[in-house]
């Protein structure tokens, strides 16, 4: 703890400095000194102040939900970690090197939607419209401090474990940019929270973020569903106390996970690596031998639904070695009667959206 605490005052001047940059720098998209791109389509941007797993993939794929079977809605992503560069339009038969693999488990899973990375969003959206012209909203991922775009509504989220308001900036802390970025929000949603959350925890953590009077404040959890197999996503089981699990994962957070998963297996044995991360044929071989010298004969291998994207490359060394692996999806659900005010902002946005 208190080494912790020196590094964080070593790091302070260096935060004081990106700080001045990142100011600086939403200074002029302000004053519209650098300006940023409006379009004739509902734009959704859904992001965070912090660095780390917030929950915007399940967040994204709550609204896409929402919104496909209603009206053409398409998804832009950076595609983090891939090799390409400029505009793709993802395909299902992509590998996460070439998109991504955020994008690319959107579209394995919702195949019907428009799906796309680019660095640049404002082409990347000239681009996709120009593929698809029918398409009718676009949802932005991870782009609340992408200002060349302007979106006509911006979903900030912030974890209810590791609060934008009790952060500072990179690198001392966790904070892309000054909390005081929040105001750019018209919705905050407060995720991962426990499943029971009390009016007045709710009133304590809304005051702390202190928003404006035209924000709307909503809090949301991860609800986990029944393990599929990889290759197989009609085969499923439920977990129980009888099961040891090898529990593979590149992800920004495992604390979330690990809370939903002890209470309900015998043991699990983790295999943890950066997010993102690149499995190799090594680390494969590595998991095989973990899994084999596991005691118990209920055994399992779990991972999350953006790492099987990755997996997915080491699929015939997998079957050959028939390895269970399993994946886990989580799903996102609102707390209280959220979920019906915060579908009605969304509609309301888009039927009395003005280009």
């Amino acid at each position: 703890m208190l080494r912790s605490i020196i590094i964080k005052v070593l790091l302070l001047p260096f935060s004081l400095l990106y700080g001045l940059v990142v100011m600086l720098r939403n200074y002029l998209y302000d004053k519209d000194i650098l300006s940023s791109s409006n379009f004739s389509l509902p734009v959704i941007a859904i992001g965070n102040l912090s660095v780390g797993g917030s929950g915007k993939t399940p967040h994204i794929e709550y609204l896409v939900r929402l919104l496909k079977d209603h009206i053409n809605v398409g998804t832009l992503s950076r595609g983090y970690k891939r090799k390409t560069t400029g505009y793709v339009r993802v395909q299902t038969n992509h590998q996460p090197s070439q998109t991504g693999d955020e994008p690319l488990q959107f579209k394995r899973k919702f195949p019907t939607i428009d799906v796309a990375v680019s660095e640049s969003r404002d082409i990347g959206i000239i681009s996709m419209v120009r593929d698809n012209p029918a398409i009718q909203t676009v949802l932005l991922d991870d782009a609340f401090q992408h200002r060349a775009v302007k979106p006509g509504l911006n979903i900030l989220l912030t974890e209810y474990s590791h609060p934008f308001f009790n952060d500072f900036l990179l690198p001392s802390g966790r904070l892309r940019e000054a909390r005081s970025g929040y105001k750019r929000a018209d919705i905050i949603i407060v995720t991962k929270c426990p499943e029971e959350l009390s009016i007045d925890d709710r009133t304590v953590f809304i005051n702390k973020i202190n928003p404006t009077p035209n924000q709307q404040v909503f809090f949301s959890r991860y609800k986990y569903v029944n393990p599929y197999y990889l290759f197989n996503p009609k085969y499923t089981f439920q977990l129980n106390k009888n099961f040891q699990v090898l529990l593979l994962s590149a992800i920004a957070n495992t604390d979330y996970l690990m809370q939903y998963l002890e209470p309900r297996v015998n043991e699990i044995i983790q295999m943890e690596f950066p997010d993102h991360y690149q499995f190799t044929p090594n680390d494969i071989g590595n998991m095989k031998t973990y899994f084999d010298r596991m005691h118990l004969n209920n055994k399992v291998i779990i991972t999350t639904e953006k790492d099987a994207m990755r997996l997915n490359e080491h699929k015939d060394f997998l079957i050959k070695h028939n390895l269970p692996v399993f994946v886990l999806p989580i799903e996102v659900s609102f707390l209280n009667k959220d979920k019906q005010v915060f579908d009605q902002q969304i509609k309301d946005f888009l039927i009395h959206f003005e280009s």
